[in-house]
């Protein structure tokens, strides 16, 4: 007869099924202390382990912690064991640090302290030291060479004709702008557009500056021939003071370089800027030979902000005949706060019985005497003008009498003609009309 299904009458298989049969293992009853029984609890346990540490390092990896519950027990690895890497807090401290760290080598530190120079900032430093060093090593050579040059550039009765090709031919344009802004005429002749046309710019009288490195420049020796024809002196700037074209010209400035700032040592860079400071020492040197004076200059700058500031003068700017309000010192306040607002200047000078100037009367010498003495109507102008004024020569700048009023912090200024009358007034805003700031 077969066995009864211990499983009761829920069972679906039959009486006389293999899974219920008494060869089946379901079959025959197991006591708690079996360890078939055992077994199964430990399998359960490990997978609940396994399932809280999965769901604990899925929290960790979203950025978030997972509660101290769901921590495995001390025994196993925790998320702090080394072997399983740094934590998320660990991770983002480390870049912090990386990012304080470069920020630093920048020299963008908090603390101030200096830290090595990038890469970038030492190349910089080199380029600008060695063309430092390049003009520094100029200064032994002035020697009879430069005496020369300024004088064939001072004695030209024409044009400074400057030609050079390439870089040292950009260098050779300014050069020739400077020389023109400071009292020496000069034009650029490019030494390509010479040999098709250009060299008509050149006539005699006219004084040649080339400008060549190597001294050995197609272009230039094409000129050069035509330019001796004329009987133009040469002056040469070069880097080789041997070359061809050194040979053929009248005086040779030796601009060599030890090093170019290039790190290939092939840009024109220290050698272009050794040029350009010995343009700039012959251009000042001219000047100061011509006697230039900051009028001149500005003669040539008239638009410039230097231009307008020494071109214009106080004569040119103040107030003068009716223009000027005064009033006498024995005159009533009530006639001269007339005089006053009639000459909307907020000022008016006052003088004495022979006319000369003795003081002058303005808003605020106004409003402080009101504030400390009341009504002021009774009072003569002798009473409450200021005595001394300032005062300025008609030939002056316009600027200078700017610079007065801004360091006695005043607005106006009295012009003063023989025995010391008044001829004119210049007030702060005749200067701001003109544009003088």
């Amino acid at each position: 007869m077969a066995a009864r299904c211990r499983t009761g009458p829920t069972c679906s298989a039959s009486t006389t099924s293999r899974a219920c049969s008494p060869n089946s293992s379901r079959s025959a009853p197991r006591s708690p202390d079996d360890g078939s029984h055992l077994g199964r609890r430990r399998i359960v346990a490990g997978f609940e382990r396994r399932l809280r540490r999965r769901k604990f390092w899925g929290e960790v990896r979203k950025g978030g912690r997972a509660p101290r519950r769901a921590i495995p027990a001390p025994a196993r690895p925790t998320p702090r064991d080394p072997r399983h890497g740094p934590r998320v807090s660990d991770r983002k401290s480390s870049g912090f640090e990386r990012r304080l760290r470069r920020r630093k080598s920048l020299g963008g530190g908090s603390d101030g302290a200096q830290s090595p120079p990038p890469r970038e900032r030492r190349l910089a430093e080199r380029v600008l030291r060695l063309e430092a060093e390049g003009i520094l090593a100029l200064v032994p050579r002035l020697g009879d060479a430069f005496v020369r040059a300024v004088q064939c550039l001072h004695e030209c009765r024409g044009r400074v004709i400057v030609s050079g090709m390439g870089k040292s031919g950009l260098i050779g344009r300014k050069i020739a702008a400077t020389l023109a802004s400071t009292g020496t005429p000069a034009y650029f002749l490019h030494p390509a557009e010479g040999v098709h046309g250009d060299l008509g710019i050149v006539a005699r009288g006219d004084v040649i500056l080339a400008i060549s490195n190597s001294g050995e420049t197609g272009e230039m020796l094409a000129i050069l021939e035509h330019l001796k024809r004329l009987g133009t002196p040469i002056v040469l700037m070069t880097g080789n003071p041997q070359s061809t074209l050194a040979r053929q010209c009248d005086v040779v400035l030796d601009l060599s370089v030890a090093e170019e700032a290039c790190p290939m040592n092939l840009a024109p860079t220290t050698s272009t800027t050794a040029v350009l400071a010995m343009g700039d020492a012959l251009a000042m040197v001219l000047l100061d030979r011509k006697g230039l004076r900051p009028e001149g200059y500005a003669a040539l700058h008239p638009r410039g902000t230097l231009g307008w500031r020494a071109l214009f003068r106080v004569a040119d700017l103040m107030h003068t005949g009716d223009g000027v309000p005064v009033v006498h010192e024995e005159m009533a306040m009530k006639d001269v706060i007339v005089e006053m607002t009639a000459k909307r200047l907020g000022v008016t000078t006052v003088v004495d019985a022979t006319g000369r100037l003795v003081g002058v009367v303005t808003d605020g010498d106004l409003r402080r005497l009101h504030l400390r003495e009341g009504s002021i109507l009774g009072l003569r102008a002798r009473d409450c003008m200021t005595r001394n004024p300032k005062v300025i020569g008609a030939g002056e700048l316009a600027a200078r009498a700017l610079e007065m009023m801004e360091s006695f912090a005043i607005t106006s200024l009295a012009i003063v003609g023989a025995a010391e009358k008044p001829v004119g007034l210049i007030h702060l805003h005749d200067i701001l009309r003109a544009k003088i700031v």
